[in-house]
C-alpha cells in the first residue's frame, strides 16, 4: 500500500500541480480507499516515484517544459544578479511540469531591498512570508511572486549570513540544493 501512495501521490503532484508532499499524499491515500492508514511513504519515495512518472509518460512535453523553466530561471538570474540568487526546487532537480514556478533565493542586506528593486523595475508583485525549516527551528522569510512573461516566479528574499547557511529540504530534511548561474546554464546545454 506505500508503495502505491507513493505511485498515486506523484501522479497527483504531476497531473494536478499539487506541490505540497503532505496534501499529495493524502489525497493519494483517499483516492486509493485508505484515507486512515499511518503508513504513508517519505518524501524521498514519493520524489523518486514523481521522476518516474514523469520518464514514463511526461515525456518530451515534460522535457520541453523543463528547458523553458530552466532559460526562464537563468534570464531572472541575470535580472536579478546583484541579489546574487540561486535557483532551487522542482525546476533545479528535473521534477517541474508546465505550471511549476520557478523557486529562486536572494540574499539582501534587507528585505526591503527587493521590493524597492521590484518597485523601481516596475514589476508588479505579490508578497507573502514562506515557512521554512532551518535546523532545529522553523522560520518565515518574504517571498515575492510575480510573472515574468507567461512563467511564474518566487523570489524568496535571505539575509546575507543565511547565504551560506540553507534551509532544510522538504523532500528529504537535508540543506536545499541551491544552484548558481554557472550550473543553471550547463542544465540547460546539456538538456539541449
Amino acid at each position: 500500500m506505500r508503495e502505491r501512495i507513493a505511485q498515486e501521490a506523484a501522479r497527483v503532484m504531476a497531473t494536478e500541480g499539487v506541490e505540497d508532499f503532505s496534501l499529495a499524499k493524502r489525497k493519494a491515500a483517499l483516492h486509493l480507499g485508505a484515507p486512515g492508514t499511518t503508513n504513508l511513504p517519505q518524501n524521498r519515495e514519493i520524489q523518486a516515484a514523481l521522476q518516474d512518472y514523469q520518464r514514463l509518460f511526461g515525456g518530451e512535453r515534460q522535457l520541453s517544459a523543463l528547458q523553458t523553466l530552466r532559460e526562464a530561471a537563468l534570464e531572472a538570474m541575470s535580472f536579478f544578479a546583484s541579489f546574487r540568487p540561486r535557483l532551487t526546487g522542482p525546476v533545479l532537480d528535473g521534477t517541474a511540469g508546465p505550471d511549476t514556478a520557478v523557486d529562486l533565493h536572494c540574499f539582501a542586506d534587507t528585505p526591503e531591498d527587493v521590493v524597492l528593486f521590484l518597485m523601481e523595475q516596475g514589476i508588479p508583485f505579490d508578497t507573502e512570508e514562506r515557512r521554512l525549516r532551518f535546523d532545529d527551528e522553523y522560520l518565515f522569510v518574504p517571498m515575492h511572486r510575480f510573472v515574468a512573461g507567461d512563467v511564474p516566479v518566487h523570489l524568496t528574499v535571505f539575509s546575507e549570513r543565511d547565504r551560506r547557511h540553507p534551509p532544510r529540504s522538504p523532500v528529504d530534511g537535508r540543506p536545499m540544493r541551491r544552484a548558481g548561474k554557472n550550473e543553471v546554464a550547463a542544465l540547460i546545454e546539456t538538456d539541449a
